[in-house]
């Protein structure tokens, strides 16, 4: 526990003092009157907007099991979910909420190989989802503000997210290769651990190979017989992507701005690229200046610190305590997470 207490601390203390450091540097004569007319009802709905997303993420979960012949309950798919969150948001590149997530999928008799299948999956439609949007929203961007600097951060962060995302495909579709990749780490890892014998090794991969084999026949099955389920986790994908990136623009109706809803929806699909540079404990600092540097672009500078904290405190603290809480006092799931952390 004093492991994750400590990845905790530190995504909230990086957090909070790139906050603090925008919000000073955005800091004007007309802040104060910004924070005075902010419409409260509008914040709250924004909270409840965000709450919406665990929702329909659970249903697209739940709807790639289904696929597979795996009947996950609505509550059970909503836990697992917004546990994940969690450990999202204390690694980087929120990478740690796949392990977790897969864990708690095996945890329900799902073999591990078809769990995998899901949450890859699910890391897939949005890979592909945001990548399609990307291109689109750079032009949008491009048309109010050219700067080079910024175009080439997107350009390595978009080439990073095409690699990762070249590599999970060739892994669905040439299996083999992929195996002797996995072996041969499996094999180092084994030897770094101590353990060297033939028989335990022999163990380790034979387990592997069957892991492997499951998540490549879930795949196949998601591609074919549970192409049903497949069409509706699409779907999921795209309704969650719209209603969290709608938030942002709940938050600044509630600040008294008026801004392009699809400079809005841009901005955050170039964050969402950004953000998968593996920099600090979810993202913490780079996604506070990072939405700073994007969203002055159509946000005034009197509010527009106060814009990133109140969209922070969403897709960052909200996420935070609620995986915290559903993980530790409903799943009770900690010794996972202190391994996955050690």
């Amino acid at each position: 526990m004093n492991k994750v207490k400590k990845w905790i601390f530190v995504s909230l203390l990086i957090s909070l003092v790139s906050s603090v450091i925008v919000f000073l540097f955005t800091f004007d004569s007309g802040t104060i009157d910004a924070l005075m007319e902010i419409k409260p009802e509008y914040i709250l709905a924004a909270a409840c907007i965000h709450a919406i997303t665990y929702v329909i993420w659970g249903l697209r979960t739940r709807s790639l099991c289904k696929a597979l012949g795996y009947d996950l309950g609505y509550l059970k798919s909503f836990e697992i979910v917004t546990s994940g969150t969690l450990a999202a948001s204390i690694t980087p590149s929120s990478l740690g909420g796949e392990p977790l997530r897969i864990h708690l999928l095996h945890g329900q008799n799902i073999p591990l190989g078809k769990a995998t299948a899901v949450v890859i999956g699910e890391r897939l439609l949005d890979g592909i989802l945001i990548l399609t949007m990307a291109p689109f929203s750079v032009y949008a961007l491009r048309s109010i503000q050219k700067d080079s600097v910024f175009d080439a951060i997107f350009i390595f962060a978009e080439a990073g997210l095409i690699f990762i995302l070249f590599l999970t495909l060739y892994a669905i579709w040439k299996p083999e290769p992929t195996k002797k990749v996995v072996y041969f780490f499996v094999q180092r890892l084994a030897q770094l651990l101590g353990r060297k014998t033939d028989d335990a090794l022999e163990k380790i991969m034979t387990r592997v190979d069957s892991e492997l084999e499951y998540f490549h026949d879930s795949i196949s099955v998601l591609l074919n017989e549970g192409r049903r389920g497949l069409v509706f986790g699409i779907f999921h994908t795209v309704i969650f992507w719209f209603v969290d990136f709608f938030m942002l623009y709940v938050i600044l109706v509630g600040l008294n701005q008026h801004p392009d809803p699809i400079l809005v929806f841009a901005s955050q699909v170039i964050i969402i690229v950004l953000l998968v540079i593996p920099a600090t404990p979810g993202a913490s600092g780079i996604a506070e200046f990072a939405g700073t540097t994007v969203f002055s672009l159509f946000i005034s500078s009197s509010v527009l610190g106060i814009a990133v904290i109140a969209w922070r405190a969403f897709t960052f603290y909200m996420n935070l305590f609620v995986g915290g809480f559903v993980s530790f006092k409903i799943l009770k799931d900690t010794e996972f997470i202190k391994k996955f952390l050690n």
